[in-house]
């Protein structure tokens, strides 16, 4: 009895594979790097790390220009076409400034959530990183982490901003208040990146409703003055208690801070009483200034009439 050729399975990957050390099979599992068309690349949606055209970004340029791109960006294929860029979009803004067409790039397939979790952990190792830009990061990451299962009651699982405290850097507390910035209206959110208004202000701000931060900016910027911290928790219990009014804000606001010296104290109400409705601090006081500029030469016109008589 004859017995028919059959194909016995070894288990064997193929002959090329069989005989690699174990380091050409390493070599196999490394990411490939491809040079795509910067045609084919679009930023990831809402992503929240600006890119600017700065001190460092000309540092880049310079150095993709002597160097080419040493460092691969990372992306995701796109239906229909295309790659979802998760990491480098200053060398992409960079490469395109240079007129370059091409750039090194590796192509990994990534979920919605693995997607958003390598983009914000990709980026948070800046050196300089705005706190807008840390915000609106952790808000993604802690809502990709929360989509993802990771947490659960406190008690079985870590709670989800300890596992985010876990890989950033920052403490639980700290990347909840960083969180709580997102409810900041742009215009105030804009004061805090530039420095004139500290975090901790500006989580309590960010418990006003945004008709009321608006309300706020517009005396902010009229007058050119930011809250304290005690300003800023005044503020956020006039909101809670319904007492947040514009004469209320204004009258708040031109309180002279602890840290302000050789200042003059005026009653805003006796102020008011000299100027049209819907002055600003900001105008009161250069027309004060004006005001004793105009009595200061008087007085020195009738000093020169008394020495000359």
């Amino acid at each position: 009895m004859k017995l028919k050729n059959q194909t016995i399975d070894l288990g064997l990957s193929g002959y090329d594979k069989l005989f690699m050390t174990e380091q050409e099979r390493a070599d196999t599992r490394k990411p490939k790097v491809e040079e795509l068309p910067l045609s084919e690349l679009t930023p990831f949606k809402n992503h929240p790390f600006k890119v600017k055209n700065d001190a460092e970004m000309a540092e880049l340029m310079k150095s993709i220009a002597d160097a080419g791109v040493l460092s691969p960006a990372l992306a995701r294929p796109k239906e229909g076409g295309g790659y979802e860029l998760i990491s480098g979009h200053r060398r992409l803004a960079a490469c395109k400034a240079l007129g370059m067409n091409t750039m090194p790039v590796i192509v990994r397939k990534l979920t919605d959530v693995e997607a958003v979790i390598t983009l914000v952990d990709s980026n948070l190792h800046r050196e300089h990183i705005l706190p807008s830009e840390k915000a609106f990061a952790y808000k993604m990451k802690y809502e990709a982490l929360k989509h993802q299962g990771t947490s659960s009651q406190v008690g079985t699982k870590l709670r989800t901003d300890e596992l985010l405290a876990q890989s950033s850097g920052d403490s639980r507390n700290q990347i909840q208040r960083y969180i709580r910035l997102t409810n900041l209206i742009p215009e105030i959110l804009q004061m805090v990146d530039d420095g004139k208004i500290a975090l901790t202000p500006a989580v309590e701000l960010s418990y006003l409703q945004p008709s009321e931060q608006e309300t706020l900016f517009s005396v902010m910027d009229s007058d050119e003055v930011t809250p304290s911290l005690s300003q800023a928790q005044r503020l956020r219990r006039m909101s809670e208690e319904q007492r947040f009014t514009d004469s209320a804000v204004m009258q708040l606001m031109s309180e002279v801070k602890g840290n302000q010296v050789e200042y003059v104290r005026v009653p805003v109400d006796k102020l008011r009483s000299y100027f049209r409705p819907g002055t600003s601090m900001k105008q009161m006081t250069e027309t004060l200034v004006k005001a004793m500029d105009f009595y200061n030469r008087h007085l020195e016109r009738q000093r020169r009439d008394r020495d000359a008589r």
